[in-house]
């Protein structure tokens, strides 16, 4: 692990595994620590992964300003990385609320981006809306699990405004391609990971700008992976294709049966189809 200081004097924490060229690493949750991330299914067999804390997580050090933990003001963090790195471009992975970090940062670096893998994605950055209608129809894939009928109830709950503690909790099945131990474990660790005031703030107002994005996004020529789960409700496939759409130069894959976290429901397709991509 490296500590590097940002452009204001925060000391960010970067992760680093495996061996080959560098790829770096951007967590979602929004904020949470990157060890959620594993080595991504066994990525680093083939990549050195640059693993980074965004500040206030992990061993990223506490900001002096809680409003730097706003998704556009993050992008400085990752520049600053890539700087301290070395890099002149740099191959550019993000997870889940990550993946609008990356996308800021590609919209403002262009240059800087080789190839960019948005995993999971989430679409606040470029303001596509996922219906309910599309929630349910993906969710309706798991009709065959023995846990459905009180987690879709749940389900139900939160998307008419209902949602609490215990609801949230609830649907937690819904996120992995298969609920057992190894995904229990993982969702249980979760609290711990992740910063809850970085993370309300991460959206905030002033944080996106999705007209200014989209327009931006149509100059980003560097190849582009979407790679999402079947069954993955955050990032549902139709409004994958969505997304991928506001890229010149992008390619969908959907992995079967796989939910929010691929590289946990079936690791070798995961590494397998990120290694070509990035080859």
């Amino acid at each position: 692990m490296d500590f590097f200081t940002s452009y204001d004097g925060t000391e960010l924490a970067c992760h680093m595994f495996g061996e080959g060229p560098p790829a770096v690493c951007l967590p979602g949750g929004p904020m949470q620590a990157s060890a959620y991330l594993g080595d991504l299914g066994g990525l680093s067999a083939h990549r050195k992964l640059l693993m980074l804390d965004l500040r206030g997580t992990g061993r990223s050090a506490v900001p002096e300003e809680a409003a730097s933990y706003r998704c556009d003001r993050l992008v400085d963090d990752v520049e600053a990385l890539r700087e301290y790195l070395g890099l002149d471009r740099m191959d550019l992975l993000a997870h889940s609320g990550g993946t609008n970090l990356a996308t800021l940062y590609a919209a403002r670096h262009p240059e800087r981006v080789n190839k960019l893998v948005l995993i999971s994605p989430s679409v606040m950055a470029v303001g596509i809306t996922i219906t309910e209608d599309v929630r349910r129809k993906t969710a309706r894939l798991r009709e065959g699990e023995p846990w459905f009928p009180a987690t879709f109830a749940a389900l139900e709950a939160v998307m008419a405004g209902q949602a609490t503690g215990d609801t949230w909790q609830a649907i937690a099945p819904f996120w992995y391609g298969r609920w057992d131990e190894t995904a229990q474990a993982h969702k249980a660790a979760e609290a711990e990971q992740r910063n809850s005031e970085a993370a309300a703030i991460f959206g905030s107002e002033g944080a996106f700008d999705p007209d200014a994005t989209r327009a931006a996004l149509t100059r980003f020529t560097s190849p582009v992976l979407l790679f999402t789960g079947e069954v993955d409700l955050n990032s549902p496939p139709p409004v994958m294709s969505e997304l991928a759409r506001l890229f010149p130069n992008a390619e969908l894959v959907v992995q079967a049966r796989a939910g929010h976290f691929p590289w946990l429901d079936d690791a070798d397709r995961f590494v397998a189809t990120t290694t070509t991509f990035l080859r």
